[in-house]
């Protein structure tokens, strides 16, 4: 649990992803879409990836990727990232983290 907390707090936005994971995929095209440059940790890219997964899964995540960290708190994986965004409420949670368009 230390190390997901350690990187959930590196940036504003992290998703813990595998880099084959179709809905990791999409949830990492929505958040470029709003304009967010989240950090993308990859679980199966990562040493320590497999503890990772099983902390994140004892963390109350029903399925260990994607899960999405704002502000180093647990929002959700793709079922609620996709309910607040049809919704109308992702946006103003990562309205703080995207990125200055010129």
């Amino acid at each position: 649990m230390e190390a997901i907390m350690r990187v959930a707090t590196k940036k504003g936005v992290v998703i813990f992803s595998k880099s084959s994971c179709c809905m990791c995929y999409t949830v990492k095209i929505l958040f470029h879409e709003l304009g967010v440059n989240p950090l993308i940790h990859e679980l199966d890219q990562d040493p320590e990836g497999k503890d990772m997964e099983k902390a994140l899964m004892k963390m109350g995540c029903n399925t260990a990727v994607p899960a999405v960290y704002i502000n180093g708190q647990f929002i959700g994986s793709t079922n609620e990232i996709m309910s607040l965004h049809l919704g109308g409420s992702l946006l103003p949670l990562v309205r703080p983290f995207q990125a200055m368009l010129p």
